[in-house]
């Protein structure tokens, strides 16, 4: 609250942006508040060279090979942003497959601007209702 006793972002205005605001901007809003109920940093927050948790989706995993070793690859986003996993050696893990809901540990490497974590520990988080 402000010396004058008004929020300084009155609840109406909340309402309202919430209630004219796109699909896909909630759907990053609620994928954001899901990562700091399990604990994790936002995407976006990730600091290069730092040890970090993040939480989200799956958008895409592909198999992409790094000097001549296999490289499973898989870009998780949160809502306010994204943070590659690159799992070496491996073709396939049980489990890591678009659109499933992960949450991963690791040290945060950077890559051309992208931020990578290479072979995370990770925990597949069941989907709403199971």
């Amino acid at each position: 609250m402000t010396k004058s006793g008004v929020l300084s972002t009155p609840l109406w205005r909340r309402a309202l942006a919430r209630f004219t605001a796109s699909e896909s901007d909630l759907a990053a809003e609620e994928a954001q508040e899901e990562a700091v109920r399990q604990g994790a940093l936002p995407c976006d927050a990730v600091a290069s060279r730092t040890k970090a948790c993040v939480c989200g989706t799956l958008r895409s995993v592909t198999l992409r090979p790094r000097g001549g070793v296999p490289a499973l690859e898989a870009e998780l986003f949160d809502g306010s942003g994204s943070v590659s996993l690159v799992w070496l050696g491996r073709r396939r893990i049980a489990g890591i497959e678009a659109g499933r809901r992960v949450k991963a540990r690791g040290f945060v490497a950077d890559d051309d601007g992208q931020r990578i974590i290479f072979n995370p520990i990770y925990e597949l988080i069941a989907p709403d209702g199971a």
